[in-house]
């Protein structure tokens, strides 16, 4: 009677070590389940997108895919922000990171009016990167997508670019530490390029125009009056085409931070550019009539 007793016992605790394991091995990296509430989220590792920054390559909209146009692009600071361009408008959220996914809170964006087919993917855009989203991140990629797979963006990974070399296109305007976006209808065509051989050139809105530069520390000094080529634009262009030109004259304080550059004078006006896609704009001057005189200003 007593030998029967102990195996009884034995075999009970058997039976519930076996029972822990199993339990153990069903819970480890994650349960069966992967849907809402079934744990995975707070046993899968987190994404790893604070101080990043990535191309917009395409964004799904109902089970729609769409091309990102050049320039569309989001960044996440350290701060719990997200921010960006859809190509034509800037765009900034509140996001939290848990786990695998990233929850995306509303979001305010500019309104400047952009073609329709801008406009139809910053709808897109704007509908995808919303709410919970299940992130994958494989190499320089990060896919995030809605819980049912009908809505996502597939994102790159940036890299930074150099002052030197690289093609901006002058976005906004700063004064007094308040940055603002261009004016409607000033065509888009503002750039610049700060060569390796000493040169500052690109277009100020309207004309393209050209003008010795030298770097020194965090200082970038134009050294003017620069040559410009003479076509006659709109009003809102020729605005523009003034008040760079202005800018572009003399010692200024740069920022550069990753893929995006600012530049301001002693009295606190500048500009904000973006570094073009590869493969756009020409880096280099030169009008029609490949003519560059000194302007007036």
């Amino acid at each position: 009677m007593q030998t029967q007793t102990t195996r009884t016992l034995a075999s009970a605790a058997s039976a519930a070590a076996l029972a822990l394991f199993l339990a153990a091995c069903g819970t480890e990296g994650g349960s069966s389940g992967s849907g809402p509430g079934s744990g995975s989220d707070s046993l899968a590792p987190d994404l790893v997108v604070a101080g990043t920054h990535w191309t917009i390559g395409a964004v799904t909209v109902d089970g729609r895919r769409s091309a990102a146009p050049d320039g569309a692009r989001v960044e996440f600071g350290t701060d719990g922000r997200a921010g960006g361009n859809s190509g034509c408008n800037s765009f900034g959220a509140t996001v939290a990171v848990k786990g695998d996914t990233l929850t995306v809170s509303p979001k305010e964006i500019t309104e400047i009016g952009c073609p329709e087919d801008l406009a139809r993917f910053e709808k897109d855009l704007v509908k995808a990167f919303d709410g919970r989203l299940k992130g994958r991140q494989q190499g320089e990629t990060l896919t995030l997508a809605s819980a049912d797979g009908r809505n996502g963006l597939e994102l790159t990974a940036e890299t930074a670019l150099p002052l030197r070399g690289t093609t901006w296109k002058i976005d906004g305007l700063v004064s007094g530490g308040t940055a603002s976006s261009l004016t409607p209808g000033t065509g888009g065509k503002a750039r610049l390029v700060i060569g390796a051989d000493g040169r500052i050139s690109g277009n100020l809105g309207c004309n393209d125009f050209g003008a010795t530069a030298r770097v020194e520390g965090k200082k970038l000094t134009v050294e003017g009056p620069a040559a410009t080529t003479r076509m006659m634009c709109t009003g809102t262009q020729m605005q523009l085409e003034t008040q760079l030109y202005e800018i572009l004259d003399g010692p200024l304080t740069y920022r550069l931070d990753h893929r995006k550059l600012t530049l301001t004078d002693a009295r606190g006006e500048g500009l904000t550019a973006t570094a073009a896609p590869v493969g756009g704009t020409s880096e280099r001057t030169g009008g029609t009539d490949g003519q560059e005189q000194p302007a007036s200003g």
